[in-house]
């Protein structure tokens, strides 16, 4: 039985008809959409000259809707909003109180001079304004400018924010976007253009939106509407199977920017253990990088390397950091962690193995599936380490970094590093082994849109980068003049 409905958004016009039921992922979640068939040949521009609107406008026009949109998103007076939190209450993982704070932290994303920071840094404004014009070695003169593309979106669902900043990415770059919304975040995506339409009705940006639901890999859909005709950039976030599915349509003329699974890691250095005061503010931060959003996130922390030696002192230094990492995450705000809703029997099974052999490991707390620490007793993660979420970590002593480095490949996303002078020494190492972003201990999750994401630049690739040369015989020397080569 359905227990909500996905509307279709097509570029400023609301489509409530034709509905088909959807199983959402899990026991419920079950919801109703438009039958994406009947309406796929219109998700798409039927000509890209249709795009010359978003030419028409300045980048601080684009802030101005865009600020105004931010503002209208406040959860308490939104009722866009309130039906996709409701919908967010079935459909995710997430509880109550987590998956409120996402929703009340929607306008702040939408802040004018974030978004200004946004585009300055990882595109530079002055080529979204116009063309930008440079003198070359030979003589020529090339202007360049980033045009925006027709875009297809294929966000994640692990919270709504994804949702704002796939849409703020396509205005700043004067995109045209088809997104389609996960499962297990059916609603945010089209209440976010719903109160976009709302407050600029006829805008480019309101026509250049698209927001629609279908199961992936439904290949009567996909194959009419992944073409180079309609779609120039695909952006997929999400896990292995959903990108790894999308990769079948990509040809000449069709781009794939992925966002793809990634794992993330945590390293404590020994100066952790120098006082009380100091193991407690790094068991803080660590159980925040892996209580954030009940783990939910691929930046959480999962496995915990720490260089504290495998002695027995370096073990009884691993165990205390574990209890303390443990009470730490049972303390923190609901807004931030809770209890999860659902737990993995298969990993319960694991963690309950583990705690049977204590001459290996050491587990604290999980008996209520509330989150657990597992203590290695040794130098070696649990051979479960790729299963871990629901709160549960892994804290492996370690007696130097090459251990660490052996861990970290082309699937690291995030490691978070205690203290700082750590990892000034590890940032010229870890990259060389696969890992794309280091950060403070306990800032794992608190990440900011301006950067770079995943090793790469993906509002900078949504961009065309075009090129206007101007070449005057009397500075470039001209080819029909080149002498014959004998």
């Amino acid at each position: 039985m359905s227990e909500f409905r996905v509307p279709m958004f097509l570029r400023g016009q609301v489509v409530e008809d034709d509905w088909i039921e959807y199983g959402g992922r899990g026991a419920s979640g079950g919801f109703e959409a438009p039958d994406p068939a009947k309406y796929v040949e219109q998700l798409p521009l039927e000509n890209p000259m249709a795009m010359a609107d978003l030419y028409e406008i300045s980048f601080e026009e684009i802030l101005d809707v865009l600020e105004a949109l931010g503002q209208a998103l406040d959860f308490e007076k939104n009722v866009h909003i309130k039906r996709a939190f409701e919908a967010g209450l079935v459909a995710t993982n997430y509880p109550a109180s987590m998956l409120k704070n996402s929703y009340t932290m929607l306008p702040y994303v939408f802040e004018r001079e974030t978004i200004r920071e946004l585009a300055e840094a990882r595109v530079g404004i002055d080529h979204l304004e116009g063309w930008v014009p440079r003198t070359l070695r030979d003589g020529r003169i090339v202007r360049i400018r980033a045009f925006g593309a027709r875009t297809l979106h294929v966000p994640a669902g692990n919270g709504g924010l994804v949702s704002a900043i796939t849409i703020i990415r396509n205005a700043i770059t004067r995109s045209d976007a088809i997104i389609k919304v996960p499962s297990n975040d059916p609603l945010t995506a089209v209440a976010i253009a719903q109160t976009l339409a709302d407050v600029a009705p006829n805008h480019p940006l309101t026509k250049h939106l698209a927001v629609a639901y279908w199961k992936g890999g439904d290949t009567e859909i996909e194959e009419r509407l992944y073409r180079p005709e309609h779609v120039e950039k695909i952006v997929a976030w999400g896990g292995y199977a959903s990108v790894k599915h999308v990769t079948r349509y990509i040809q000449p003329g069709l781009e794939l920017i992925s966002l793809d699974p990634k794992r993330s890691a945590t390293i404590i250095g020994p100066e952790a253990f120098e006082s009380e005061e100091v193991l407690s503010e790094v068991a803080l931060r660590a159980a925040t990088d892996i209580g954030m959003a009940n783990q939910e996130g691929c930046t959480c922390a999962r496995v915990i390397y720490v260089l504290c030696g495998t002695d027995a002192s370096g073990i009884e230094r691993a165990n205390r950091l574990g209890e303390r990492i443990y009470q730490q995450m049972m303390s923190l705000p609901e807004h931030i962690s809770t209890k999860p809703k659902t737990f993995d029997r298969e990993l319960r099974d694991h963690i309950d193995g583990s705690r049977m052999t204590d001459d290996w490991y050491r587990v604290v707390g999980g008996e209520e599936n509330e989150g657990a620490v597992i203590v290695s007793q040794f130098d070696e993660a649990v051979d479960y380490a790729p299963m871990l979420s629901g709160r549960v970590a892994n804290v492996v002593p370690v007696d130097d970094i090459k251990k660490v480095t052996d861990a970290v490949n082309s699937y690291t996303q995030t490691v978070g590093i205690y203290p700082e002078s750590l990892k000034r020494e590890l940032r010229n190492q870890l990259p060389l082994f696969g890992a794309q972003r280091l950060t403070s201990l306990g800032y794992a999750c608190h990440v900011t849109s301006t950067m770079p994401q995943d090793a790469i630049e993906p509002v900078r690739r949504m961009c065309k980068w075009i090129v206007d040369e101007e070449c005057d015989p009397e500075k470039v020397f001209p080819p029909w003049k080149a002498p014959a080569i004998s």
